[in-house]
């Protein structure tokens, strides 16, 4: 493949260079399970690394595309279906007052940034290391996790950009104090994931949030949460409502397209008013709001408010499978820490206490996960080929599929330890 896609495939995570394998080559999906390009069925933790909540081929999202598409699937023009997924986006999410559509989260955050920076008249990002806000260059570069981006020199990242960005350690609010010092009035935003899952699965303490917006707001700055991937997975509120923190933007994506492209961004309406026609700051694109991407869109929400249960379902499934690695751990005399939040799951190959920032995630072990990770792929387990990513849970999984991952988890560590 590397023949003709770069570096064979169309994004590094999905390469496998992390745990010295090959990239998985996918011919189909079906429920919570993957096939490979021979036929073989795994069962599948990454669900296209967050979006697919609902599992494949759900039959309330894919039923009648046809249809869909036949009435379009791309308009040149604004239609009434954006406007009502933005009521329906705002009823949920309170603090995002006005929306407007992207394609991707890349685009949401990028976009975000700058409408901050726009409404401020400052230039300043404060924003923390192992928090994953897309490949954009002010989000890129030191964000270390997911990113991987050692070489920022050599990276293609101006070393301009990286003068109008600080990045501090994640779950400390001294280390954001510090890289504040004497450059507080040129603050625009203090960008964050409050749940983090691209340096393992990591949630922000309350206290941590909470005196991120005194910190925004002592510096007259902005607060902006990236919620891509835990709107709606920690509910239809997202994480501000779990932690009682609004922020004054908020980027979503992943889970509300369902699979299909589709993310947003919006907040205070004043804030958001900056954004052309009405203010001086562009953002748009060809497909953004799209009418297919939208329709699909209302078909995720209809699903999240129609059927509560879904959520308590998938958290069960969650917390039987957190519960089941625990156990093996202690059977095994093992002092990794297993974190669980709503429908995701995620251990490190690291003894000691949950990881609270970057540095600690660095302290894990990656010869062990990758070890680990052929272990469970020979088992016919697909986890993602990077320990710095999480096990994402569905509606299509089953207690069955969560005790046939844990007898192959059982049976990979005695491995992977070994290694």
């Amino acid at each position: 493949m590397q023949n003709t896609l770069a570096g064979g495939c169309s994004s590094p995570v999905r390469s496998g260079w992390s745990v010295g394998e090959k990239p998985f080559v996918q011919s189909r999906g079906d429920g919570a399970y993957a096939f490979d390009e021979h036929g073989e069925r795994y069962i599948d933790y990454i669900m296209g690394y967050g979006p697919l909540f609902f599992g494949y081929n759900n039959p309330a999202l894919t039923a009648g595309l046809q249809q869909l598409a036949a009435r379009g699937v791309l308009f040149g023009s604004t239609h009434a279906e954006e406007e009502r997924l933005a009521q329906r986006i705002r009823a949920h999410v309170p603090s995002i007052e006005r929306v407007r559509f992207t394609t991707t989260g890349s685009e949401a955050m990028m976009s975000a940034i700058r409408v901050a920076r726009a409404f401020t008249g400052r230039n300043l990002i404060v924003r923390f290391a192992g928090n994953y806000h897309g490949h954009f260059d002010a989000a890129l570069f030191d964000a270390g996790a997911s990113a991987q981006t050692p070489e920022t020199g050599r990276s293609g990242i101006p070393e301009g950009v990286m003068q109008d960005v600080a990045v501090a350690r994640y779950n400390e609010i001294e280390a954001v104090e510090r890289v504040l010092a004497g450059r507080e009035k040129e603050l625009a935003a203090i960008v964050v994931e409050p749940i983090c899952a691209n340096m393992g699965l990591v949630p922000a303490s309350t206290e941590f949030l909470k005196s991120l917006r005194a910190c925004a707001d002592d510096a007259g700055a902005l607060l902006i949460f990236d919620e891509i991937i835990s709107w709606p997975r920690a509910g239809m509120g997202g994480a501000q409502a779990v932690y009682g923190v609004r922020p004054d933007i908020t980027a979503i994506g992943k889970v509300l397209g369902g699979g299909f492209p589709i993310a947003a961004f919006g907040g205070r309406e004043d804030i958001v008013d900056v954004l052309a026609p009405d203010g001086p700051v562009f953002t748009g694109g060809t497909h953004a709001g799209n009418p297919f991407s939208v329709a699909v869109a209302h078909r995720v929400l209809d699903q999240l408010e129609s059927h509560p249960e879904y959520f308590a379902y998938v958290r069960g499934l969650a917390e039987r499978l957190a519960a089941g690695i625990r156990e093996i751990f202690a059977r095994r005399n093992l002092a990794y820490n297993v974190v669980q939040y709503e429908s995701i799951v995620d251990f490190m190959f690291r003894n000691g206490p949950p990881v609270r920032n970057y540095d600690d995630a660095r302290g894990s072990d990656g010869a062990k996960y990758a070890a680990y990770y052929r272990a469970m792929l020979d088992r016919h387990i697909l986890l993602p080929p990077s320990q710095n990513e999480v096990m994402f849970l569905s509606t299509a999984h089953t207690e069955s599929d969560v005790d046939e991952t844990l007898a192959a988890i059982d049976h990979s560590l005695k491995e992977a330890v070994a290694s």
